[in-house]
C-alpha cells in the first residue's frame, strides 16, 4: 500500500483500540441482548462495562460476518454493512439514501443499490497490536448494479487512499466511514406551466444548482442489535442534530432539542423544552417492512427550505428513518433525515443529516470519563477523551491534544451538557450505552479535511459521534 495510505490509517486509530461494547445478534434479524460482560441493570448508566483484555477486541475472525450491522450515515443514508473476515470480503446496501447515483444528476440516488467488494487491514505494524488491524477493515472499491436503470455502480472514483472508507468492528456496534460520492449538479429549468405567471421571471434559469464537491467518505454508526419494539423507547430525550444542506452551498446547521416519546412513538415537546416543536419527526413512525427500522413522512427542517424568490416555499419531501440501536442494555436512537429531490415533480427538500438521542436522565461529574472514537464532520476519523469538567479531541497522527473544551454539569436540561471550547465557542454533549455525540458552534481540529471541501465548505458548526473504548 502507498505510503500515505500506512500512515494516514495507523494512525487514526492508533490510540484506539477499536469500539468496544456489549452486544451482539444480526440487525436484520435482532436478537435480545446477553452480552458476557454485563446485562440489564449491571450494565452502568452511562458508557460500558470494563472492558477486559486485549485479546478480544471484536468477535473472533470466523465470527465477525455473523452480524450485519445497521445504521445511520452523516450523508442522510441508512446502511446495512456485512463483513467476512474470513473470505475479506464486505457488501453494503443503501437503505434509504439522497446521494445521487451520477455525478451531474440529483435522481436517481443509490437507494437500494448494493455493491461489494474486499476489505484490507491496515498494513502489518501500522497499529500497535496485531488484535487491533484484525478487527479495523478498510473498504475498497466496491461495484453492484443499480435495479433502477440497470447501471453499474462503483466507488472507485471517489477512493481516496490517504483518507479511505474504514470500518472498525467490535463487540455490537461498527463505526468509521462508509464510501463517499462526488456530488454535482448544474439544476434545473422548469416548464412555464409549472411556474405559473407569478414566477415567469424565473424561465430559463437554472434553478437550484449544487457545485461540484467530493466526500472522502461519510462518517457512520451501525449496531449488530436494533430494537423493533417502539414501546421500548418510551420516555424523555436529549436529541443532537446534524444537517447539511447541498443545493443552499453546503449550509450546515447543527441544533438540540428535547423530546417525548409515548409507547407508541409519538413525539411530543416536554414542559420546559428549549424547542417548541419536535425536530425528529413531525409525524408517525412506520415500520419499514423487512428492514428492522421505522420511517415518517413528516422531516422537520432545521433550516428555511428551498423556496422561489420569496414566493413559493417547497414543502417537505425527505423522510426521517429511526434506527432503534441495542448497546449496553440502552437503547439508542438515531434519527436519520433522508432528502429528496425530483426536479420532474418538482420537489426540492435536499436538507440531509442524523441526529443521536440519549435519555434525559442526570450525568454525574466523571460518570462518562474515557477514550471516545469515531468520524466527525470533518470527515476525519477521531479520538476523544473526557475526563471530568473538561475534554479534549486528539489529532491522531501525533497524539497530541488538538482542541480542548470545557463541561458544565449544571443541567438545566438532564443529560444535557453544556461544552464551551477554547476559544469560547459554545455547544453541547449527550451520552448513552457508550456512545456520545458532541457540537460546537466554532472551528475544531483544523476544519474539515482538503480533500472533502469545497469553497462553499464551512469549518462550523462541529459535530462528531464517538464510541467508547476506554475508562
Amino acid at each position: 500500500m502507498p505510503d500515505a495510505l500506512n500512515r494516514g490509517l495507523a494512525m487514526a486509530i492508533a490510540l484506539a483500540p477499536l469500539l468496544v461494547a456489549c452486544g451482539g445478534g444480526n440487525a436484520s434479524n435482532p436478537s435480545p441482548i446477553n452480552p458476557p460482560q454485563c446485562s440489564g441493570s449491571s450494565c452502568p448508566v452511562q458508557g460500558p462495562p470494563p472492558q477486559g483484555t486485549v485479546a478480544s477486541l471484536c468477535p473472533a475472525t470466523a465470527d465477525i460476518g455473523n452480524s450485519t450491522y445497521l445504521g445511520g450515515a452523516g450523508s442522510g443514508e441508512v446502511v446495512r454493512l456485512n463483513i467476512n473476515a474470513t473470505a475479506m470480503t464486505y457488501t453494503l446496501t443503501w437503505l434509504q439514501s439522497p446521494i445521487p447515483l451520477h455525478t451531474g444528476e440529483v435522481t436517481p440516488t443509490r437507494a437500494g443499490v448494493t455493491i461489494s467488494g474486499t476489505v484490507v487491514h491496515p498494513p502489518t505494524g501500522a497499529l500497535p497490536t496485531a488484535e487491533q488491524i484484525r478487527c479495523a477493515f478498510i473498504l475498497t472499491p466496491g461495484t453492484g448494479t443499480a435495479a433502477v436503470d440497470g447501471s453499474t455502480y462503483s466507488t472507485a472514483a471517489t477512493f481516496n487512499q490517504a483518507n479511505p472508507p474504514m470500518v472498525l468492528i467490535g463487540l455490537g456496534v461498527a463505526g468509521g466511514g462508509i464510501p463517499g460520492a462526488a456530488v454535482q449538479y448544474s439544476g434545473f429549468q422548469p416548464t412555464a406551466a409549472v411556474l405559473g405567471p407569478q414566477l415567469s421571471s424565473l424561465l430559463g434559469i437554472n434553478l437550484f444548482p449544487v457545485a461540484a464537491r467530493n466526500f472522502d467518505f461519510y462518517p457512520f454508526l451501525g449496531f449488530a442489535s436494533v430494537d423493533t419494539n417502539l414501546a421500548d423507547m418510551k420516555g424523555d430525550y436529549n436529541a443532537l442534530f446534524y444537517h447539511l444542506q447541498p443545493s443552499n452551498k453546503y449550509a450546515t446547521t447543527a441544533s438540540t432539542a428535547q423530546e417525548s416519546f409515548d409507547g407508541a412513538g409519538n413525539c411530543s415537546v416536554p414542559s420546559g423544552a428549549s424547542n417548541t416543536a419536535c425536530e425528529s419527526t413531525g409525524g408517525t413512525w412506520t415500520a419499514v417492512s423487512g428492514a428492522s427500522y421505522f420511517t415518517s413522512a413528516d422531516a422537520p427542517r432545521l433550516m428555511p427550505g428551498p423556496s422561489l424568490a420569496g414566493l413559493y416555499t417547497f414543502p417537505i419531501a425527505a423522510s426521517a428513518n429511526m434506527i432503534l440501536g441495542q448497546l449496553n442494555g440502552k437503547v439508542v436512537p438515531l434519527i436519520v433525515r433522508t432528502g429528496a429531490v425530483n426536479p420532474n415533480a418538482f420537489v426540492v427538500d435536499d436538507e440531509s443529516g442524523i441526529a443521536m438521542l440519549a435519555p434525559a436522565t442526570q450525568i454525574q461529574s466523571g460518570a462518562i470519563n474515557g477514550g471516545y472514537v469515531g468520524a466527525d464532520s470533518n470527515f476525519r476519523y477521531t479520538a476523544t477523551l473526557l475526563q471530568g469538567a473538561g475534554g479534549s479531541f486528539v489529532n491522531p497522527s501525533t497524539s497530541s491534544a488538538e482542541s480542548q473544551f470545557a463541561l458544565d454539569y449544571s443541567q438545566q436540561h438532564l443529560g444535557l451538557l453544556n461544552v464551551t471550547d477554547k476559544n469560547g465557542a459554545t455547544g453541547n454533549l449527550i451520552a448513552a450505552g457508550g456512545l456520545y455525540a458532541i457540537f460546537i458552534n466554532g472551528e475544531e481540529n483544523g476544519g474539515v479535511t482538503t480533500t472533502s471541501t469545497n469553497s462553499d465548505t464551512l469549518n462550523s458548526p462541529y459535530f462528531g459521534i464517538g464510541a467508547q473504548i476506554s475508562n
